[in-house]
């Protein structure tokens, strides 16, 4: 399993366990599974899409951000659409 946190300027969005998370990357759209490498990127316009445990999908429309990924730990702050 993966950890999740997104966080806006406003508050914490989510904090939680996932199983896959869909990012919209300045170089195009990737997803980041368990086990993933290392990673800093930052985000574009678009939709964050991730999975819970159980195959439930949760998406959210941002106009940016940046997003970390280290040990299986995923960190995205994020700018939300109004």
């Amino acid at each position: 399993m993966l950890k999740l946190k997104i966080v806006s300027p406003e508050k914490i969005e989510f904090e939680g366990e996932i199983e896959s998370v869909l990012v919209p990357g300045s170089l195009g759209q990737f997803e980041i599974l368990i086990n993933h490498a290392p990673i800093i990127s930052s985000l574009e316009k678009g939709k964050v899409v991730y999975t819970l445990p159980g195959g439930e999908k949760k998406l959210l429309d941002i106009c940016g951000g940046f997003v970390e990924v280290q040990k299986n730990v995923v960190s995205l702050c994020v700018e939300l659409k109004d």
